[in-house]
């Protein structure tokens, strides 16, 4: 039998879909993982077929396997923080909710992943409620986008610095937790992200807003530079604060495809967080 993983290995697991343009997705988080030093680790829920302006197909993966890559991953590997991306449906969000009491001790993030950023319905209409009720209130932190926060709250949030704190800080009443409202949809230059926990605003990050880059992956690089920091032993707003200044990295180094800048994280080596 091989020697286990030690602990000198820092690990981050990420229970999300795959992207089959490497852009997003579990792709995305391994390579975000890598670049800030960390192991990445994976749970696949779901196959996509698309690029960085469609999507063509979704096949989702049976929830039981979905928990046994997590069983095997949590068993084997030193796992110092989670991240939880597209689930898709609502059995899959069961098994992994299922999973969490026994993660307790670690800090788990969710990137609400509902519709990609070329329209396709990444998460079935049916599905939020249990997101909402099951998961999301036995998380370390949310990251929801503008379009996300505005299918959970039932309204959408005015254009305004003032109208974003109030909608993060009633997302993290909401949840009872820590909510990173992100700030890329929003009508506002510069971009403000607020991170809000139910006692009320913990800080504001402001970035100037990057013009003629695809930001497509740009919310699952986020969340997963959080993820490898928390792994690092970060605390939460300093975890934050390093991942948003990681995707900024990222966003003034793009590539060129077919005539757009796109992210492309293969340009930043290890360390560069």
């Amino acid at each position: 039998m091989n020697a286990p993983v030690t602990d000198i290995l820092v690990a981050a697991l990420s229970i999300a879909g795959s992207d089959s343009g490497g852009a997003a997705g579990i792709q995305a988080d391994l390579l975000t993982f890598a670049a800030c030093g960390v192991y990445g680790t994976t749970a696949i829920t779901a196959l996509t077929a698309q690029n960085h302006i469609s999507v063509s197909a979704v096949h989702p993966t049976p929830p039981a396997m979905v928990r046994a890559q997590i069983d095997q991953v949590m068993a084997y590997y030193p796992v110092r923080a989670i991240k939880i991306g597209m689930l898709h449906n609502k059995s899959i969000i069961e098994a992994v909710a299922e999973f969490l009491p026994s993660a307790l001790k670690t800090p788990v993030i969710v990137d609400p992943v509902m519709i990609s950023s070329s329209g396709a319905m990444l998460l079935e209409p049916a599905a939020l409620q249990v997101l909402t009720q099951r998961l999301l209130p036995n998380v370390t932190l949310v990251t929801p986008n503008f379009d996300e926060a505005a299918a959970f709250l039932g309204y959408r949030p005015e254009s305004t610095p003032i109208a974003m704190e109030h909608a993060a800080l009633a997302l993290a009443r909401l949840f009872g937790t820590a909510v990173l409202l992100k700030g890329g949809h929003f009508a506002l230059d510069p971009v403000i992200d607020v991170l809000a926990g139910p006692e009320g605003v913990r800080t504001r990050l402001q970035s100037a807003r990057v013009h003629g880059v695809h930001t497509h992956g740009g919310g699952c690089v986020l969340s997963a530079a959080i993820t490898a920091h928390l792994a690092l032993g970060a605390g939460l707003v300093e975890s934050v604060e390093r991942g948003h200044a990681f995707l900024q990295k990222a966003l003034s180094a793009p590539s060129t495809l077919k005539g757009r800048k796109i992210l492309h994280l293969g340009k930043l080596s290890v360390g560069q967080n």
